[in-house]
């Protein structure tokens, strides 16, 4: 039930998986201080912005500057016969059928999303039963083939998911976006005449949420029209929608207000725990959870707003983020907590705690299976799990075991209404994911699907360590590189980091990396910086807000422990990022230009004096603060790359990608820094795919350029 109300948070982390998947340098090697850079925030704050014009996305001005920028990048850095071959080789790797296809268990049968090279844009198809998942080659039957409907429809589209009503699951709501756009069209399928409902649940193209109450009913959040949606374009009311009855006749249950971030509604439709739960998001870490009785009545269940609620049958669980004074106890941050659901709305306060963080311990994830609660407890960035089992008093607590060493592990239910069945899955920077199948109290789990091997692992070696920020904190980051390296300072290196949203860069197997940057001798570095979750909420807590810099800080020491260590140097060092990590590669590339050799900045946040007004940007001032309040852009405009690039400065070259078809951070950011810089004579180069959406591509053709683009070009520079 967890994941299902977080569903409704609308995109929790703020950004795609992919970036995980996850400040001034004042050391003894550099001595450089942010006075040096001769920052002028207030100067550049009052100018005029002269590329307005490049935020209309679809504009032709615009749209004819992103092809003439695309096609000068494709003749630099993608038409050699070399960039063609990379592209084919990765290409292999996202295309092959030897990946494992993950499969979901609904109702009696095994589902499975997949892309390959007859189904780029996927096929959404099933199984009978885990006996013929087992088999090498198993006789999948198409549920939908997305290409063909993409033909016939002639549109592009891309699958977002699908919600299905249990227990039968006859009954799917569809999501589906034209070329990777958040915003989605939802239309119902039924299983059991393999077609869309004529006259079903179908709703317009719009940042929705949509849940089933039963198989005529169905919660619904969406563009209702004028004044119905939040600031941060996400639903601002919950209906209730009748089959059969115009969307426009569907009964308020909630609303919002054009602040908040998100409204939405969903049912536990667990046999005999049936509940109606309402959520209001009001900003990333800021959420209230209602109860929905039968006649309609709303009760608040009593939690922090920034904790999370997790209901599983008669149990509830909550996650701290911040301590919490409740029953005469004082509870931690990071703290995991359980009770009965039913004891807790009835005001009941006798909590079990379930988990304690430390220092360097925190807990990642939490999950059920029918019986016991799987804990995901992280020490040192390093996975461990966990199993419990209410009782009265202590729940029982046996270890899981654990990943090797600079791995990753993760279990969660098969189907946490009927059984104790789980799946789990194990991967490490050198280890190619293999996926298990158990049943907690029945012995060591077996052996499902090996994932290939992409490049030849044994060359290689993990190491992790520390670096110490500005202010004495000890950063850690994982190291992938050639046995036997020759510590001269000449060595290739990519950089990455993310450190937003309390999202942790966990260990785990890249045969895109491992072909693109290992295989040519380079070595790959993943910065833990502050911001992310790696040591708790506190570890994210630390680098929000007017905390910004300790980011980008920690990003910097990092950067200068390689070079003390002569791993790299400036010339030998290259940085990549995304999203919210291209906020931190703009943020190095104006803060630390003489530390790095070349950057590459995808679907970035850049300029943060109006990220508020682009897109989705209203969404995270939790994160990062409102530039609208003068108070609060005094310290914002000191991590706005695009206001802090100066002209006379040399900056390191970079390459800036976006997606024309990002509606999350949009592609304006990364248009209006490109040109900036280019306008200032800088080496910049620019590449916008039309499609993708805030992932970047929708298809694995497209999946295979954008990432072939990203290392040829660090390659070029770096080499």
């Amino acid at each position: 039930m967890n994941e299902t109300l977080k569903s409704f948070s609308i995109f929790l982390a703020g950004f795609d998986g992919r970036w995980r998947r996850k400040s001034h340098l004042r050391t003894l090697a550099f001595g450089i201080t942010a006075a040096a850079f001769g920052f002028m925030f207030a100067a550049r704050a009052g100018e005029e912005d002269p590329y307005l014009w490049l935020e209309e996305t679809d504009s032709v001005k615009a749209l004819d500057w992103v092809k003439e920028q695309n096609a000068a990048s494709v003749k630099r850095y993608a038409s050699s016969k070399e960039s063609e071959r990379l592209r084919e080789q990765l290409l292999e790797i996202l295309d092959s059928d030897a990946r494992i296809p993950v499969v979901s268990k609904m109702g009696d049968h095994w589902y499975n999303f997949w892309k390959d090279t007859q189904h780029p844009r996927g096929v959404w198809r099933r199984l009978s039963s885990l006996d013929e998942y087992r088999k090498e080659k198993p006789q999948w039957e198409t549920v939908l083939d997305l290409d063909a409907l993409a033909a016939s429809e002639k549109e592009n589209w891309v699958m977002h998911g699908m919600d299905g009503l249990k227990p039968e699951y006859r009954h799917f709501l569809i999501s589906l976006s034209r070329g990777g756009a958040d915003a989605d069209v939802v239309r119902e399928f039924d299983l059991k005449t393999m077609s869309f409902v004529k006259d079903g649940f179908t709703l317009p193209e719009a940042k929705s949420g949509v849940a089933w109450i039963d198989v005529d009913r169905v919660y619904v959040g969406t563009d209702f029209g004028p004044g119905s949606i939040t600031k941060s374009g996400y639903p601002r009311i919950v209906r209730e929608w009748k089959r059969g009855t115009p969307l426009a006749a569907a009964t308020n249950v909630y609303e919002g207000t054009p602040d908040d971030m998100s409204i939405g509604g969903v049912r536990d439709l667990t046999k005999g725990f049936e509940r109606d739960l309402i959520s209001n998001q009001h900003a990333f870490y800021d959420q209230e959870t209602f109860l929905r009785t039968g006649n309609g009545t709303l009760t608040r269940i009593e939690i922090p707003r920034d904790a999370e609620i997790d209901v599983h049958r008669e149990w509830g669980t909550v996650q701290l983020r911040t301590p919490w004074n409740i029953g005469g106890r004082t509870y931690p941050a990071g703290a995991l907590l359980g009770i009965k659901f039913d004891d807790f709305m009835a005001g009941k306060r006798d909590f079990t705690v379930l988990f304690t963080p430390t220092s360097t311990r925190t807990l990642s994830r939490h999950s059920w299976t029918r019986h016991h609660l799987i804990l995901d407890v992280v020490e040192n960035v390093v996975d461990r799990l966990e199993v419990l089992t209410p009782q009265p008093g202590d729940w029982k607590r046996e270890p899981f075991g654990g990943a090797p060493p600079f791995s990753s592990i993760g279990a969660w239910a098969v189907d946490a209404d009927e059984s104790d069945e789980y799946f789990l899955t194990v991967s490490g920077y050198l280890e190619p994911e293999t996926l298990y199948h158990g049943t907690l109290g029945k012995g060591e789990p077996t052996p499902l699907k090996h994932a290939p091997a992409w490049f030849d692992a044994a060359k290689f070696e993990v190491q992790q360590n520390f670096a110490v920020s500005v202010d004495g904190t000890r950063v850690p980051y994982f190291m992938v590189a050639p046995k036997g390296m020759t510590l001269d300072g000449s060595n290739p290196t990519l950089l990455e980091g993310y450190g937003g949203f309390e999202i942790s860069l966990t260990p785990g197997y890249s045969g895109v990396t491992g072909r693109a940057w290992l295989s040519r001798g380079g070595v790959y570095v993943v910065a833990n910086i502050r911001g992310g979750g790696e040591y708790g909420p506190q570890w994210h807590q630390a680098a929000v807000k007017a905390n910004r810099l300790r980011a980008y800080e920690d990003f910097a020491a990092v950067a200068g422990d390689l070079v003390a260590r002569k791993v790299t140097s400036k010339p030998h060092l290259g940085i990549m990022g995304g999203s919210n990590g291209g906020l931190l590669m703009g943020n190095m590339i104006t803060m630390y230009p003489h530390l790095f050799g070349a950057v590459v900045c995808e679907v970035p946040l850049l300029d943060m004096k109006r990220y508020t007004h682009l897109a989705a940007g209203a969404s995270w001032i939790a994160e990062y603060g409102d530039p609208d309040k003068p108070d609060e852009w005094a310290w914002i405009q000191t991590f706005s790359p695009y206001q802090n690039i100066r002209k006379g400065r040399t900056y390191p070259p970079v390459l800036f990608t976006t997606s024309t078809r990002d509606d999350r951070v949009g592609p304006a950011q990364a248009r209006k820094m490109a040109a900036r810089m280019l306008e200032y004579g800088q080496d910049v180069a620019f590449y916008e795919n039309i499609e993708g959406g805030h992932g970047g591509a929708a298809d694995n053709k497209q999946a295979a350029f954008m990432s072939a683009l990203a290392h040829d070009y660090l390659w070029e520079h770096l080499k």
